[in-house]
């Protein structure tokens, strides 16, 4: 299992539909994963440390453990099939509970518990988005027909 990090939640354009985006620490690749509304809603509120007035479904459910002693140690992004995606919650004493990714996320970051990512489920759907600070490389071809141009391009060009 991969460790991964939430990066946030987004919304895809055109469609308006949320994402949970997650990043694979060691690689780097990303997990973009479609979640509903009120889950995108609930996993921007823990990560920007939003409280409610009033326990959301995830904040009871964390409220809940807490109650009865019982520990989530992480959460599994277990498998992508027909293009769902599958996750586990997994207990100190050893249970695993099913659960959709989103939710399984929003409770995650309540909780503090690491999210792992099944491998099979990265090479399927991971993605590489450009990183925001490197420097845009240029293929060789580009770089010689740019140094072409500057060899024969003059102020009066651009008049």
């Amino acid at each position: 299992m991969l460790e991964l990090d939430v990066v946030g939640v987004r919304v895809e354009m055109p469609s308006n539909n949320p994402i949970v985006l997650l990043r694979d620490r060691e690689s780097g690749r990303y997990l973009p994963i479609w979640v509903g509304a009120v889950e995108a809603t609930a996993i921007a509120y823990a990560q920007q440390g939003i409280v409610p007035p009033r326990p959301l479904t995830h904040d009871l459910l964390r409220d809940i453990l807490q109650t009865l002693g019982a520990t989530l140690t992480e959460v599994r992004i277990t498998a992508l099939e027909d293009g769902v995606f599958y996750a586990s919650l997994v207990f100190a004493d050893g249970t695993e509970v099913s659960a959709r990714p989103s939710d399984a996320i929003a409770l995650a970051l309540r909780t503090e518990s690491p999210i792992r990512g099944a491998q099979e489920v990265l090479e399927e759907a991971g993605i590489d988005l450009p990183d925001e600070d490197a420097e845009p490389v240029a293929d060789e071809e580009q770089v010689k027909e740019f140094r072409e141009f500057l060899d024969h391009v003059s102020p009066e060009d651009f008049g």
